[in-house]
C-alpha cells in the first residue's frame, strides 16, 4: 500500500491540489484556533491552510514522498507544521488535540472502528472530530476514492464509531469535487463533525 501512494505522490504536481478540502476549510474558518491533528495528510494542502489560519498543526503519513511535498508547500507559504512519518496503526503521541480531521481516509471495517476509537482518545474534552469520506454510493462514480466497497463508508457505521461523542453535523450528499487530478467531478460523500464532551 505504501508503494502505491509513493508512486502516486512521486510527480511534480500536487495530485490532490494545493487548496484545502472545502468541508475542512469551512470548519477551520468557523472555529477558534488550537491544536490540530491530520492523519494521513498526504501532500499537506489542509495542514498548510490550517497553519496559515493560526492552528498548531501536527500531521503524519506513511509516504515519504507525501511528506517531502508537504514540507515544500510549507516552505512556500512560510508556515511550520510537525509532520511525522507513520502509518495510522503505528502512530503514537502523548499530545492531545482540539481537533482531529480525517479527509478521505478510507479503512477496512476491521480497522476503522479501532482507529477511530484511538483517535478519539487523543481529543481534548470539547475537541472536534471532523470527517469527510466517500459513501458506498461512490462506487457508481469514477471521480475518486476506492473501488473496493469494503473501503467505502456507511453513515450508520461512522455514527456507531462515534457513539459517545455529540454529533454536531452529519450529512450524506452528492457534491462536486475539485481537488487535483484524482478528485474531480460529482461524488457521493459523508460529512460529519462530532464533539467530545468529556
Amino acid at each position: 500500500m505504501q508503494e502505491f501512494w509513493d508512486q502516486r505522490f512521486d510527480v511534480k504536481e500536487f495530485v490532490y491540489g494545493r487548496h484545502p478540502n472545502a468541508f475542512f476549510k469551512d470548519f477551520i474558518d468557523h472555529h477558534k484556533t488550537g491544536s490540530l491533528l491530520l492523519p494521513a495528510e498526504g501532500e499537506g494542502r489542509n495542514a498548510v491552510y490550517a497553519a496559515l489560519k493560526g492552528w498548531q498543526v501536527s500531521a503524519f503519513d506513511f509516504s515519504p514522498k507525501a511528506r517531502a511535498k508537504a514540507l515544500t508547500l510549507c516552505k512556500e507559504y512560510g508556515v511550520e507544521i510537525d509532520y511525522q512519518l507513520s502509518s495510522i496503526e503505528d502512530y503514537h503521541t502523548e499530545a492531545r488535540f482540539h481537533a482531529i480531521a480525517l479527509i478521505f481516509l478510507h479503512l477496512l471495517p476491521e480497522t476503522r472502528h479501532q482507529v477511530h476509537r484511538k483517535l478519539i482518545d487523543l481529543l481534548e474534552p470539547g475537541g472536534y472530530f471532523v470527517l469527510e469520506a466517500f459513501s458506498k454510493k461512490q462506487i457508481h462514480y469514477n471521480t475518486g476514492g476506492p473501488q473496493n466497497q469494503d473501503l467505502l463508508y456507511q453513515g450508520r457505521d461512522l455514527i456507531d464509531d462515534l457513539h459517545n461523542l455529540e454529533l454536531v453535523y452529519f450529512k450524506e450528499k452528492l457534491r462536486t469535487l475539485e481537488n487535483g487530478l484524482h478528485h474531480q467531478g460529482k461524488a457521493e460523500v459523508i460529512q460529519l463533525i462530532a464533539r467530545k464532551l468529556n
